[in-house]
């Protein structure tokens, strides 16, 4: 059994040689452990750093390209260099790496593919209450989305299975926390949450600059994944709005015309009309939507085989 515990860096030279010498070297049911960095477009020494501590893989990209594509491409590399079990974590030392073995352990006794870890956030004293406050909300309505139970979805402390691994795709450019759970829950992956331990704050979050900013980004990355998977159910959501106010204004319209008073509301017919067609309209895009959904899962469980054979391959080359 092998684990490779990897961590996003994007200029993280003052705090990844703290983060990195709290891993662990050696856990209860793992043979081997490996370390892996993932170098987005750093313009510091965290490349220097993690090079002088030992870490094993290193993964760079010349340009930043944001947390979403570093975790992608740190998937990839752990999966072509064996990884049975990935742990994600972050390079300024948030999570308590102490709590990895707890992490790991419902994938050991295979009980689940991907684990969650549960940060304290009422407990954590550098949260803001606005920020507190936000974390439940935007956890519930992925939740609701994702048909899962995970109370802390923004978390980036987390575990997957190579086989949960392969079939992870990050489509959105912000974060892959909230698109990865909706996936995994529409795609009826085992997934749990273990609660967790924080460190003490070392650097402020680089990930949003604005409380707004976050918010806006991540709705628009709940909605992106439940209309991915589930399209013809938010299309006919919104082909409701337009439709159920059509249908009322027609229902008016027929009541003033039976009454003998329809000449003087023609254009409520004609709103009604538009309305109904719009609704209407919107309805068949979800319908084409859904057929497109059923093509990418189908070009998805190719996807998954395709990566298997490769990954597999390599392994196996290497051994």
């Amino acid at each position: 059994m092998k684990l490779l515990i990897q961590i996003p860096c994007y200029n993280e030279a003052e705090t990844l040689e703290i983060a990195l010498n709290a891993l662990p070297k050696q856990i209860d049911g793992v043979d081997e452990i490996e370390y892996l960095i993932i170098d987005d477009g750093c313009t510091d020494n965290t490349v220097e750093v993690a090079r002088n501590w030992g870490v094993h893989h290193i993964v760079s990209f010349t340009r930043n390209k944001g947390l979403a594509k570093g975790f992608i491409a740190g998937l990839d590399a752990c999966l072509r260099n064996g990884a049975d079990i990935i742990v994600n974590t972050d390079a300024d030392n948030q999570y308590c790496a102490d709590d990895i073995p707890k992490l790991i352990q419902p994938i050991l006794e295979h009980k689940a593919d991907i684990v969650i870890g549960e940060r304290p956030i009422d407990e954590t004293e550098h949260f803001s209450l606005l920020k507190k406050k936000l974390q439940h909300l935007g956890s519930w309505v992925v939740r609701k989305a994702s048909h899962t139970d995970i109370p802390d979805a923004p978390s980036g402390f987390r575990a997957f299975s190579r086989e949960a691994a392969m079939r992870l795709n990050v489509i959105n450019d912000y974060t892959y926390t909230l698109e990865t759970i909706v996936q995994a829950g529409r795609n009826r992956m085992a997934i749990v949450s273990v609660p967790i331990r924080t460190n003490p704050e070392l650097r402020k979050s680089r990930l949003f600059h604005s409380m707004f900013g976050y918010i806006k980004k991540s709705v628009l990355t709940i909605l992106r994944a439940l209309m991915m998977y589930k399209p013809l159910y938010c299309f006919t959501l919104v082909a409701a709005v337009p439709s159920v106010i059509g249908l009322l204004i027609g229902i008016r319209f027929m009541i003033y015309y039976f009454a003998g008073k329809g000449n003087g509301h023609t254009q409520s017919l004609m709103l009604a009309c538009t309305l109904l067609i719009i609704g209407f309209v919107t309805f068949v895009i979800g319908m084409l939507a859904d057929v497109i959904s059923a093509n990418r899962k189908i070009l998805e469980d190719t996807q998954y085989h395709v990566k298997k054979m490769e990954y597999d391959k390599n392994c196996s080359g290497r051994k």
